[in-house]
């Protein structure tokens, strides 16, 4: 099928959503650290994020459905966890790496869990899929600058 139900406009912009928490994230993780690979590697993750967002805002708006704008609740209090977990770790910069982690695990089930939809669009299928693949690669390349830590 090549139309957008509402459903499928929904679960993108939830993806949207995270899709911005998760650059919030990455900046602020950024500003924590005071090692420079990972300083350099949560600010490209940002950056990623940025891109990811433009390219499905222009999807959703490219089959007439509504974009919503902003973060989630849910990503406030991920992040609003990341400054606790900073303020009382010792090991901020592993704490920061883990919760990296942990995010971007839990983006990677999002992600594979909307290509199962059978009724995407081949266009959104392949952005989604592009995308999936570039936050697995940077999870495999987040879990060697562990050793950095």
């Amino acid at each position: 099928m090549s139309t957008y139900t509402e459903e499928i406009g929904d679960k993108l912009n939830d993806l949207l959503e995270k899709t911005y928490d998760a650059e919030k994230g990455f900046k602020k993780a950024a500003e924590k650290v005071d090692n420079a690979a990972l300083k350099s590697y949560f600010k490209q993750k940002a950056q990623e994020r940025y891109s990811f967002g433009h390219e499905l805002k222009s999807e959703i708006k490219t089959f007439g459905q509504d974009v919503d704008k902003g973060g989630s609740v849910k990503g406030s209090a991920h992040r609003t966890w990341m400054d606790v977990k900073a303020l009382f770790s010792s090991d901020n910069e592993e704490s920061m790496l883990e919760e990296a982690i942990r995010g971007e695990k839990s983006a990677i089930d999002e992600y594979h869990d909307v290509i199962q939809e059978t009724s995407l669009p081949m266009s959104t299928k392949s952005i989604l899929e592009s995308q999936k693949n570039k936050i697995e690669n940077g999870l495999s390349k987040i879990k060697t600058l562990e050793d950095l830590s």
